[in-house]
This record gives C-alpha cells, structure tokens and sequence, in this order.
C-alpha cells in the first residue's frame, strides 16, 4: 500500500477520476486533501491539454490535489496510466494535509491538519523547453477559465506528445 497525490485529471470530477474508482484497477481509498509543500510548476500542455506537473521545484505555486491509499495492483496501473518511468517518473513529495477525511483509522493515528506526509506524485522531467514559460495553475481544473479543456481519446490517453 502507498499514498499517491493526484492533482490533474485523475481528481474528483475531473475526466479520468473514473481510474480511481475503477475496482480492476486495484484499490484506491480517498483519503484528503493537500498542498504540495514546495512550489512547482503545473502546465497545461501539448495538443491534448494535459496537466504536466514540471519537476522543477522552487518555481510556480504549491499545487492542490488529493492524497489516496492505493494497493499495489492500482499503484501499477497508475504507472501505465501515466507512462512511468518514460513520460512521467514517480517521486515522492511532501504534502501539507489541508483536509483529512478518512476516518478509518483510531483518532490518534490520523495525521493532523497542517502536518506533512510524503507521497508519491506524478512529474516529469522530460517536457519541452518552451512549458517552463507557459501560464503556471496552482489547482488544475479540466473545466477552468483557462479554457483548454482535456481531450480524452477512445482509449488510453498518449502523453508522448
């Protein structure tokens, strides 16, 4: 089991959340929400708009998302899904909770608001130059003001642009 951070379109409501709940994928137990500890940028890019969160530490916003416990089987399918290690590469991250809402653990045993766990996230250290400049998110929203709604295609999403 490990704690995975999510922050784009695998999100609640967002256009692949439906992974995250998809059983023959494996488990995925929603746990809270939280903010990256350290900035980074979080683009949409490429000609499907997908958010790519730019392992470049230091730039950009603290990045909201939320924090699940996965099993291994879901935990290897989240590596397919983002194409781990070659588009993307799991790292972990520190994570400030925001808000904790699984209340399966005694009281004592939950991690408090405010206090930092490490979790694995989804960046990428291979992107094109020119992503670095574009408009930085701090809460990716497929649906946002930005206007560049995700393009889902029949089938697994190519983030090998």
């Amino acid at each position: 089991m490990a704690r995975v951070f999510v922050y784009g379109t695998l999100k609640k409501g967002q256009p692949n959340y439906h992974n995250m709940t998809d059983r023959t994928h494996g488990t995925a137990k929603f746990q809270g929400r939280g903010l990256t500890v350290e900035k980074y940028p979080l683009v949409i890019a490429g000609k499907y708009n997908i958010p790519f969160l730019l392992n470049a530490p230091g730039r950009g916003h603290r990045i909201a998302g939320e924090i699940y416990f996965v099993d291994d089987q879901m935990l290897q399918f989240l590596d397919e899904f983002e194409d781990c290690p070659n588009m993307y590469q799991r790292t972990p991250m520190r994570i400030e909770i925001v808000e904790w809402e699984d209340t399966s653990s005694a009281p004592e045993e939950r991690p408090a608001v405010n206090s930092i766990l490490e979790c694995y996230a989804y960046s990428t250290t291979t992107y094109q130059p020119e992503w670095i400049n574009l408009p930085y998110c701090d809460n990716y929203d497929s649906f946002g003001k930005h206007g560049l709604l995700y393009v889902l295609r029949e089938g697994r999403v190519d983030k090998n642009q």
